[in-house]
């Protein structure tokens, strides 16, 4: 495992660049703010079909792993977490139905068992979220929104949209010191609240 995805917290930070959709992701380091960079993440504006791509540097030269999307529309999404060579690390599942209320996450291992879920901490925050959606321009409306992590009915993490003019999201899992979650998972899933979700 690469030791850049062996931290216990990462922060995820959105880039203005023209054309894509650009996140830095860097491990959380005592004593260090922020820390290394470990990934940049690279996503096509206006994609029929997710696929969106880790690299080790902002000059891409090293694809680390990607996400990609099953289908070109997909209610019930599942998105694919794949390393270059295209063996699947895990399944990321957008759970329709209960995310009517909140949003619901599942994240699943390579067989689709699944390791943990995320859920949206605050329900009167989601129901807030999706009624400024109706208000016009509300969109550009930042609101901050935490997600817990869960093992079962165990909290492990929490990730964390911060109040900025560009997405930032901090993954933090206290509650994993084995590592049970993959930690290219967890930071997977910031990089898909934020690119798939919406708001």
């Amino acid at each position: 495992m690469d030791d850049a995805f062996q931290h216990d917290a990462y922060l995820i930070e959105q880039l203005i660049r023209p054309v894509v959709n650009l996140y830095r992701i860097s491990a959380v380091v005592p004593g260090m703010d922020p820390g290394p960079a470990v990934a940049f993440v690279r996503q096509k504006r206006m994609a029929l079909k997710e696929d969106i791509r880790f690299f080790r540097d902002e000059n891409e030269t090293e694809e680390l792993f990607r996400i990609k999307a099953r289908a070109v529309l997909d209610i019930g999404g599942r998105y694919d977490v794949t390393s270059t060579t295209g063996e699947r690390i895990g399944v990321l599942e957008h759970a329709f139905a209960k995310s009517l209320v909140r949003a619901t996450w599942r994240i699943l291992d390579a067989e689709e068992k699944e390791v943990a879920r995320a859920e949206e901490s605050s329900v009167p925050i989601a129901i807030l979220r999706r009624a400024i959606d109706f208000v016009p321009y509300g969109e550009l409306v930042p609101i901050p929104y935490h997600f817990t992590i869960l093992f079962g009915d165990r909290e492990a993490g929490i990730l964390r949209r911060h109040l900025a003019l560009r997405d930032r999201y901090t993954i933090e899992l206290p509650g994993d010191p084995t590592k049970e979650l993959d930690r290219r998972l967890a930071v997977a899933l910031g990089v898909a609240l934020d690119a798939f979700q919406g708001r």
